[in-house]
């Protein structure tokens, strides 16, 4: 990608003195190891998004209690929804009380970043050690360019799932690589009465391919300089062609959530959507022998390439942050810092059956993406992935913008004739002003 300044990670050992106190290296620079000194008697409650695949809290719970065993600190986890989250942390960033760790979305870190405790010596050495950030971790939890403010995690790719045989009975071999053949995939499906839909509700999730649409016609939502620039023919054209692409969906995708598509899709309502790696999953772990033989049927790919001539890629990315009110940041970091060590990484990323993708390069060689060919696809989705607040620095403003599902919206209002094109677009414009204000 060139939407971001790549930087050379922690050359040679140019970052050790930048650790914090209470970390301790050994004295070789090889061996990268660090460690922190929990504090005495440290208790640590994480909350942290349900799983989508049953393997992914499995695999994390086994690391838990590896962790407890090891440490002899207990770690209380709760699960909510995405949706839940997201105002449980920003709860708990104004009031000062909460859990000690949270797992959120996209750039929610950057909705309290003051709030937030300085992880930069835990970065810098995961960094060093596993080959590297990809550059979209960077953007997202060290927006200045200096401080991290919290851990990457990784990311669910939002890719296309369909199903083959429904596709090709469509007229089309294989899955188009341009918007144009996209739009007449989703005409000929729905005209085989075997339509397509994605999520257009304000799905935490699912609602990225709105993301993708917008920057492949050229539009964005600010500039680099962070001026708002959606009322523009570019973002006019992404939601002309978003009113032909909806024209096609089934009903009901102007309220869907994250669950819905996994649902119609398994249900068979739909061929085709936008997802994460867990429809497959569940499909081919269902005792259902149907659901065994659509597993076999169901494929994933990229997004098409739009206008502007390059992949658009917008996924759901995950951080990890601990809150400064936290009566045990060592304990905190050390837990965070076990957890993304190979040893347990390598097999929760295994356990997660590739709804997950590695936020470290290093992680790009755990089995899971060669294991099953249809895992592949969602290998490089922290690689690819451009956030929402796209083509500007990440902050207050992008990430309220994002948590108010300005760009969702206003695609879900030109694609369903609400609004024309225009006034959707101008209406979103006015709303993302109000974040980014001059």
């Amino acid at each position: 990608m060139t939407e971001f300044n790549r930087r050379k990670f922690l050359e040679g050992t140019a970052g050790i003195a930048t650790l914090g106190t209470g970390a301790l290296w050994t004295p070789e620079a090889g061996a990268q190891t660090l460690a922190y000194k929990p504090e005495k008697g440290a208790k640590l409650r994480v909350l942290r998004w349900s799983r989508f695949v049953q393997g992914d809290i499995d695999a994390y719970m086994v690391n838990v209690k590896r962790f407890t065993e090891k440490t002899g600190i207990e770690v209380r986890v709760d699960n909510e929804g995405w949706e839940d989250v997201r105002p449980k942390a920003a709860v708990a960033a104004n009031t000062g009380a909460g859990p000690d760790i949270i797992l959120s979305t996209n750039d929610d870190a950057n909705l309290y970043p003051d709030k937030l405790l300085d992880v930069t010596d835990l970065c810098e050495y995961l960094g060093k050690k596993y080959g590297g950030w990809y550059p979209a971790c960077e953007a997202f939890l060290r927006p200045d360019g200096k401080k991290w403010i919290g851990v990457a995690l990784g990311a669910t790719g939002s890719l296309v799932v369909y199903r083959e045989s429904q596709m090709k009975a469509a007229g089309f071999e294989t899955m188009p690589k341009d918007t144009d053949g996209f739009l007449k995939l989703y005409k000929a499906l729905a005209a085989k009465g075997t339509p397509g839909g994605m999520a257009l509700g304000n799905a935490t999730g699912d609602s990225a391919w709105c993301h993708w649409l917008l920057w492949a016609f050229g539009g964005a939502l600010v500039d680099k300089d962070n001026k708002v620039t959606l009322d523009s023919p570019a973002t006019l054209k992404a939601l002309e062609y978003a009113k032909e692409l909806y024209s096609s969906f089934v009903p009901g995708t102007l309220s869907w959530l994250d669950p819905n598509n996994n649902k119609a899709f398994l249900d068979g309502q739909i061929s085709i959507t936008n997802n994460g790696i867990s429809i497959y999953y569940a499909a081919k772990n269902s005792p259902d022998p149907k659901l065994k033989e659509m597993a076999a049927d169901i494929n994933h790919a990229a997004f098409p390439v739009g206008p502007v001539g390059v992949p658009t890629e917008n996924h759901l990315f995950f951080n990890q942050m601990i809150f400064k009110y936290t009566k045990y940041p060592q304990a905190a970091k050390e837990f965070m810092r076990f957890m993304m060590e190979q040893e347990q990484f390598d097999p929760w990323l295994q356990g997660a059956g590739g709804y997950i993708a590695q936020p470290l390069r290093a992680y790009e060689k755990n089995t899971v993406w060669t294991v099953d060919p249809k895992h592949t696809p969602y290998r490089d989705s922290v690689k690819n992935l451009r956030p929402a607040g796209y083509a500007g620095k990440l902050g207050y403003a992008s990430a309220g913008a994002l948590a108010d599902f300005i760009v969702p919206n206003m695609v879900a209002e030109a694609g369903s004739g609400s609004k024309t094109p225009k006034e959707a677009m101008e209406r979103a414009q006015k709303r993302a002003e109000r974040y980014y204000k001059v």
